[in-house]
């Protein structure tokens, strides 16, 4: 089982598991409003996003842990930015199903949002 991340509004996840499925892609932007896919991350990817994308936001994030086997929609690794690292990206919505945990992602005692480590392998 390979795992990738995705970092969500509370708000937007909680609006997510009522609707049945999730479509941010990533901040401010939606399938529904023209996005293409959605942005995920691997575990040493996380915390560089973060700090990038959520660097004004006081938090708590939630960090949505997905399991690629359960997908429905495409995955693909690219480098869309031509930066050299490759992002996982999720074309269509993320369906609940493959979301094994939703957990705060909260800033450390530095003000930084901190690394993840990898999920165990089963």
């Amino acid at each position: 089982m390979a795992t990738i991340f995705h970092l969500a509004f509370p708000d937007q996840w909680a609006a997510a598991v009522e609707a049945g499925c999730y479509k941010w892609s990533t901040r401010g932007k939606s399938l529904d409003d023209g996005a293409t896919f959605i942005h995920a991350s691997r575990h040493d990817q996380v915390a560089m996003v973060a700090n990038f994308v959520y660097d004004d936001v006081a938090g708590p994030l939630t960090l949505l842990v997905i399991d690629t086997e359960r997908l429905v929609s495409a995955l693909c690794d690219e480098d869309l930015d031509a930066i050299g690292m490759t992002f996982p990206h999720i074309y269509g919505p993320l369906n609940l199903d493959a979301v094994l945990d939703d957990r705060p992602y909260e800033r450390g005692p530095d003000g930084r949002w901190p690394e993840v480590a990898p999920e165990p392998v089963s």
